[in-house]
């Protein structure tokens, strides 16, 4: 009587069955993380927003006019010091008195990208001293291209 031997280990088909779902999974998978790593990453640009935002509307409240600088509205340093590792620079602009505040981000910080890439925060000023903001991809200039919406926070989206 002759025994029958018990199959050890996997066949290479099974194998590479295993290797292209693993394939297809990373595939799909690395694209949006890295989305999430750069959404992660829009954390210091909004804070910066942020502070430029409280400070331009308390200018704005107490002077009922929008400041011509960053510096004048009570934020530290010029337009052009403000730069870190994510951040380049920020910069106001009024136009017909609503406040503009553009973040310009480096491009090393995006992947694929070769130029600086921009998103804003846009100023309604009330007859009541408040400031309505809404944020969005920035203008495309010379300095930068308007951020991807898929990089934006999500408080920028829609």
């Amino acid at each position: 009587m002759k025994m029958q031997q018990v199959q050890k280990g996997f066949t290479l088909i099974e194998l590479m069955i295993v290797i292209a779902i693993v394939g297809i999974l990373a595939a799909i998978a690395l694209p949006a993380y890295q989305d999430y790593t750069v959404r992660a990453r829009m954390s210091e640009p909004m804070a910066k927003l942020s502070e430029a935002k409280a400070t331009i509307a308390e200018f704005y409240s107490s002077q009922l006019e929008s400041p011509d600088t960053l510096a004048e509205a009570g934020l530290l340093g010029e337009e052009d010091d403000i730069g870190t590792e994510i951040v380049q620079s920020m910069t106001l602009e009024v136009n017909s008195l609503a406040p503009v505040v553009s973040i310009f981000v480096h491009a090393s910080v995006l992947p694929g990208e070769s130029s600086d890439l921009a998103f804003q925060l846009s100023g309604v000023t009330r007859a009541d001293g408040t400031i309505t903001w809404k944020c969005r991809p920035g203008a495309g200039n010379a300095q930068a291209t308007p951020m991807l919406t898929k990089w934006l926070p999500t408080s920028c989206r829609g």
